[in-house]
């Protein structure tokens, strides 16, 4: 081997080693012949334990493997809604129904069909397009009447039963709460 050091700096680190060793010569009798294996059950026995960081020192030989933490996911807050923890009304403001919609009762022929989850209510599958089902429509069984996204996901919202849609009662790109009516359609 040669006197000379080679210095190489890495992530901050300094490291010293004998010029022509591992890494440095291509000649027959390379000192690291046998480290490769040796680097191969190390690391191995490393993922098996789930170990962060494994040092090995043997003569002639010291490894220290250290594994690099993967990057924590972002978090990011999701607002959750329940029964009762509502913000309360600005002061003075009149106090909303139940429903969101004026204080106007359900006709006694009619059934509301509710929102089978908390989400944004969308009456189009896109902005420029026209409504699903808007007042004085009929509908079938299967028909799609509207769209609720949660979580990035868009579910069809779809009549039950045969009928005619009396009044919507969300505004598009509003949210809704699991069980608020969103639509009143008299039966046919």
């Amino acid at each position: 081997m040669a006197a000379k050091d080679t210095v190489s700096k890495r992530a901050g680190r300094k490291e010293i080693r004998p010029a022509g060793t591992c890494g440095t010569s291509n000649t027959a009798g390379d000192p690291c012949e046998g480290v490769l294996p040796k680097l191969k059950e190390v690391y191995g026995f490393m993922t098996e334990h789930q170990l962060d960081t494994v040092e090995v020192e043997e003569p002639g030989l010291k490894l220290r493997l250290v594994r690099r933490a993967a990057p924590a996911p972002a978090q990011v807050p999701v607002p959750v809604f329940a029964a009762g923890m509502g913000l309360p009304p600005p002061a003075g403001s009149p106090s909303p129904s139940p429903q969101g919609v004026g204080a106007e009762a359900m006709p006694a022929n009619c059934i509301a069909v509710k929102s089978s989850m908390m989400g944004i209510f969308y009456r189009a599958p896109t902005p420029s397009s026209p409504p699903f089902a808007k007042e004085g429509d009929g509908v079938k069984p299967g028909q799609v009447l509207c769209i609720i996204e949660a979580m990035k996901v868009f579910n069809e919202l779809k009549a039950e039963f045969p009928g005619t849609v009396v009044k919507v009662l969300v505004e598009n790109g509003k949210p809704v709460k699991a069980g608020q009516d969103v639509f009143w359609i008299q039966r046919a």
